[in-house]
């Protein structure tokens, strides 16, 4: 499976335009990795692989764009934030998923505490952009935290 991490840039045009683009910031191939995700055991396979969370002193919020088999065409770092938090927009999540056509998303973010319990903000922001997912035809399909070599799925656990 090849593994691809975009960010989105702004370009300014000659007339004065601004016009934004999909940067490849790296990609990488990946073996015995599964391509279909239909489950949170290999979401959270892939996740280790991609991302690495438990090498993150910060926590951070990403998003896996999915196509309509379920296979990933894409993740973006969405934000970075402090040892206990990081700000997350709507905006920004469905942003990159747009932008590749995505069919569904995964969202997932560390806690680098080591527990990845999900607090009252994380449920409510999960069902927030289930809403805006909705509302634009990208389903999330899941969103799983990660903690020291363990994950949790908020779909798994009916907190979506």
């Amino acid at each position: 499976m090849r593994a691809t991490i975009y960010k989105t840039a702004i370009k300014k045009q000659e007339n004065g335009f601004k016009m934004m683009e999909l940067v490849k910031e790296a990609s990488r191939n990946y073996k015995d990795t599964p391509t279909a995700l239909n489950n949170p055991d290999k979401v959270y396979q892939q996740i280790e692989r991609i991302i690495n969370p438990s090498e993150l002193s910060e926590e951070e919020f990403w998003v896996m764009c999915l196509d309509v088999k379920n296979k990933n065409i894409g993740n973006f770092r969405i934000s970075k934030g402090t040892i206990d938090c990081t700000v997350v927009h709507p905006r920004e999540v469905f942003k990159g998923a747009i932008l590749l056509n995505s069919a569904n998303i995964i969202l997932t973010h560390n806690h680098p505490t080591g527990n990845p319990t999900p607090s009252e903000e994380d449920i409510e922001l999960t069902k927030r952009l289930v809403e805006c997912g909705e509302l634009l035809g990208i389903k999330v399909l899941d969103h799983i935290i990660t903690g020291d070599g363990v994950f949790h799925s908020l779909r798994e656990h009916s907190q979506m």
